[in-house]
């Protein structure tokens, strides 16, 4: 009995590490260099106050991570497909000219973080981005999904040097207690901004196409559903864990010290007086791998969600002739993102900043999609939203609409 126990055991380790991907790798994904700007930011300028955001966002993460993988699980279809199918052409056209426009915004950031992060290590702009950019097109390009994903596995794994950059700064750890138990909540348009950034780039909209997207390229089935749960567990914690460490090593060095920041390669700069040249150097590094990582997923995602609105052949594991249209719109928006990094004195801050508040503004819409089609039981059958999923589901989808009211309301004042 105990030798059957055993096996099984082994069994379902090995079937986890197998289905083991889609869920880490997009939650890693998100904490890119616009991410990670807008963290840094938050900790330089509001020290420890706005950690209490990431415990909502977290818990907003799992859900909507999950309902994502379960419905391309169930239906073997994109979001950006069940979207047309069920919204019609024209409504998805207007949706999807957003989401682009802020993922072209998105992806120029990560080359940002390129340029930022290799300035730091004293290596020009115009060398580091074109040879990253020419990377990783012919890693998606030439590459299969089997070889890429256990690339971007690694790369998740780097992303952990933040909690090093962090520990470098001696913490405030009484402080950090306290305001994640009794947050100072201020009602002003630019506090209210970030929390919208935060919570944008925490759960961003082009993650839910991503995430459903990778669970059909890696032909996942209803029995793999418990793995794929804990895969997007496992994600979640790893975001939010990254994310909690990059406002700890920015609010115990900088918001202390007075220091404020506009960008992720400042706030690399801005610790090695307070933290050490090794703990600036180890966030440079992690601002590296996530730029790097983010601008190869980001254009990949944004081509596949297009691709599936309007009914076109996509994926990692086609070539060039069987997807040429996925393939032109992944090269033409790097195209377009490396070439605003290039172009001198590009407003790059404004980019970024700006970019997550639109993820934040665009979110809402996507998760009334997603809330609309998972608990259509012609699409979904028996494997509907439970009523836990729904409460935090519409919860979060009434708070984004609510904070991005708020917000227009505070810039027209």
């Amino acid at each position: 009995m105990a030798q059957v126990k055993k096996s099984s055991f082994f069994r379902n380790i090995m079937l986890f590490l197998a289905i083991l991907g889609p869920g880490i790798i997009t939650g890693s994904v998100d904490n890119d260099a616009g991410g990670i700007t807008t963290y840094s930011v938050a900790g330089a300028h509001y020290g420890y106050s706005l950690l209490w955001t990431l415990i909502p966002a977290f818990i907003a993460l799992i859900v909507v991570q999950e309902m994502n993988a379960r419905m391309g699980i169930v239906t073997g279809k994109g979001l950006a497909d069940l979207i047309r199918e069920n919204a019609g052409v024209k409504i998805t056209f207007f949706i999807f000219i957003g989401l682009l426009i802020a993922d072209i915004g998105n992806t120029t950031t990560e080359f940002a973080g390129v340029a930022g992060s290799m300035q730091v290590f004293g290596v020009s702009k115009y060398i580091a981005v074109p040879i990253v950019a020419v990377a990783v097109w012919f890693l998606v390009v030439k590459g299969t999904y089997r070889m890429a994903e256990k690339i971007f596995l690694i790369f998740s794994v780097f992303l952990l040097s933040y909690v090093i950059s962090a520990i470098l700064g001696k913490p405030n750890w009484g402080a950090i207690g306290t305001s994640l138990i009794h947050p100072d909540i201020e009602f002003n348009f630019d506090y209210i901004t970030m929390v919208i950034g935060l919570i944008g780039t925490t759960i961003a909209p082009w993650m839910q196409f991503y995430m459903q997207s990778a669970v059909i390229e890696k032909g996942l089935k209803i029995e793999d559903y418990k793995f794929t749960m804990w895969d997007v567990i496992i994600g979640s914690i790893a975001t939010v864990v990254v994310a909690f460490f990059i406002v700890v090593a920015c609010a115990s060095t900088l918001h202390v010290n007075g220091v404020t920041i506009e960008e992720a390669k400042d706030a690399a700069l801005a610790l090695q007086p307070f933290a050490g040249t090794f703990a600036s150097q180890v966030f440079a590094f992690g601002l590296f791998v996530a730029s790097v990582f983010s601008a190869t997923i980001l254009p990949i995602a944004t081509a596949f969600y297009v691709c599936e609105a309007f009914g076109f052949e996509a994926g990692i594991d086609k070539k060039w002739n069987e997807a040429p249209q996925f393939y032109t719109l992944y090269t033409i928006i790097l195209i377009i993102s490396v070439g605003i990094i290039l172009i001198p004195n590009a407003p790059l801050i404004l980019i970024s900043l700006w970019s997550q508040v639109l993820n934040g503004v665009l979110l809402p819409v996507v998760l009334i999609c997603m809330m609309l089609l998972i608990n259509n039981k012609e699409i979904m059958g028996e494997h509907t939203n439970k009523l836990f999923n729904n409460i935090v589901g519409w919860t979060t989808t009434i708070l984004l609409i609510g904070l991005t009211i708020a917000l227009l309301i505070g810039s027209l004042m």
